[in-house]
């Protein structure tokens, strides 16, 4: 419990000052926002802090922080350092910078801004990455609420019908105007991830005697490692995504970068929502290893059976919370995926248009982007569905090209902060975990056993390369900045 309550404050603290640090080095002013100077009434539209810190929370999270929370927690208490410093210093520097650095240009996506900063090439990368990893969560977020609204129902309404109507609600909430329904539903949806969250936590506190906390004093070791699995480097920053780093946050910040009314608002809607997310992996995190006893074969085993998916979400708030708790459950395991589908869609038509020149003020260009990849999704979603190893394949994809977009992410926010920021060396901010996530990447890549380098090469040689070109990677973030500083001279 101790831990828990440690690990919540420095996540509370972080955000004050971290945030304000990072604010500071941006050097957030008065300019006008794209919400203020050019609105559309399609994608650019003014919403208060309140509406759009939940909207962006609903964006960023999903069920991404419950599921790979329960998932990391098969490390150990180890997980709980990586939510609160990954966090801190990555995941909400990542998210600030990449949403403040999209309302500085008009609220283009990270994608779109690259050019400028790191050439053409970097560009195309950053938009095939962006472009692939979209269309990998919209199809992933329509298979698992569809197969838990089947089994809900008895089987009486296949799935592959709830597919239909998901994919259905995914079109019309991707070409309508954000206030429309995602402005009018998100907010309702937010707080109930948020209740969720706090009401698993309180009936793990008041079941103590039952479920107690593990402490992260005498359990530093990896739980995973220990039982057979992947080590937790780098394995648990990739399981444990969503509140800490996530490069899926990159794509869905600038949805809300075209919201904000003032550069000032910044802080609260991007940091403070990546830290809220973060409270909610740690809620998770805590709670599952608690329910579960990971400190034990037989419960590390039970939470390792579950694959840290809706079976563990349903069994932790139904024996803790009896018949609200199941509602929650359902609720959150339903739609909260459904949440981060639509929008991953919306953030894909929006980059697929700024690569294209097509004016998304026109309804037809919106319908015409729309179903070239509604097709592209439901025709992954069918795929997927068929065969349950077809889902793991995927979610290895999405899990290493979700990484790479992060570290990428990272290291255009440090281009930037180098080119326009105020102080000689704030770009060391987003530089250093922009290094630490490059790292873990290429070494996730070399060492994955079910990524075919992973057959070939031993998990000794993985970090030894990874590290290696980690560090060719800062040493050249370095040199460039020592040559900046000289011409600023």
């Amino acid at each position: 419990m101790i831990t828990f309550f440690v690990c919540l404050a420095l996540l509370i603290v972080g955000y004050i000052v971290y945030s304000r640090v990072s604010e500071k080095i941006f050097g957030a002013d008065d300019r006008l926002t794209p919400a203020m100077a050019s609105p559309d009434g399609v994608d650019k539209t003014p919403l208060p802090t309140w509406k759009a810190f939940l909207i962006e929370l609903l964006n960023i999270a999903g069920t991404g922080p419950i599921f790979g929370a329960i998932s990391g927690a098969l490390f150990g208490p180890i997980a709980f350092l990586w939510i609160v410093i990954g966090c801190l210093l990555g995941g909400a520097v990542h998210d600030y910078f990449s949403g403040m650095v999209s309302s500085r240009n008009d609220g283009k996506s990270t994608a779109e801004i690259t050019k400028p900063l790191l050439g053409s090439a970097m560009q195309l990368v950053m938009r095939i990455f962006s472009i692939v990893l979209l269309i990998l969560v919209s199809a992933v977020f329509v298979v698992s609420p569809a197969g838990l609204l089947q089994s809900l129902t008895g089987a009486k309404v296949p799935a592959l019908v709830w597919m239909a109507v998901i994919l259905v609600y995914y079109f019309v909430a991707t070409i309508l105007p954000i206030d429309k329904v995602i402005g009018k539903a998100y907010p309702v949806f937010g707080v109930i991830l948020v209740v969720m969250a706090i009401a698993t936590i309180g009936g793990i506190l008041v079941n103590q005697d039952q479920y107690p906390m593990l402490e992260l004093v005498g359990n530093l070791s990896d739980f995973s490692k220990a039982n057979g699995g992947l080590p937790a480097w780098p394995f648990m920053l990739t399981t444990i995504a969503c509140g800490a780093v996530s490069g899926f946050h990159a794509t869905q910040t600038p949805i809300m970068a075209k919201c904000i009314r003032s550069e000032k608002e910044g802080r609260t809607v991007f940091y403070g929502a990546m830290v809220a997310e973060g409270t909610i992996a740690l809620i998770w995190a805590a709670a599952a290893m608690a329910f579960f006893k990971v400190d034990t074969p037989e419960g590390w085993a039970a939470l390792n059976a579950t694959g840290g998916n809706s079976q563990a979400v349903y069994h932790i708030c139904q024996s803790l919370l009896g018949p609200v708790g199941t509602v929650l459950a359902v609720i959150g395991v339903v739609i909260c995926p459904i949440t981060s589908g639509d929008t991953a869609l919306r953030s894909c038509r929006l980059i697929i248009a700024e690569w294209l020149g097509l004016d998304q003020k026109k309804t037809k260009n919106r319908i015409l982007l729309t179903l070239a990849l509604f097709g592209v999704v439901a025709g992954l979603s069918v795929w997927n569905f068929s065969d349950a190893k077809n889902f793991n394949i995927l979610w290895r994809w999405f899990a290493w090209s979700n990484q790479i977009l992060a570290a990428l992410s990272l290291w255009i926010s440090t281009a930037y902060v180098m080119k326009h920021g105020r102080y000689k060396y704030g770009s060391l901010l987003t530089a250093v975990p922009a290094g630490i996530m490059t790292m873990a990447v290429i070494t996730y890549i070399l060492g994955e056993p079910n990524l075919g380098l992973g057959n070939l090469l031993p998990m000794g040689v993985a970090y030894i390369i990874g590290a290696a070109l980690a560090l060719t990677f800062f040493i050249f973030y370095l040199f460039k900045l020592r040559k900046n500083n000289r011409m600023a001279k």
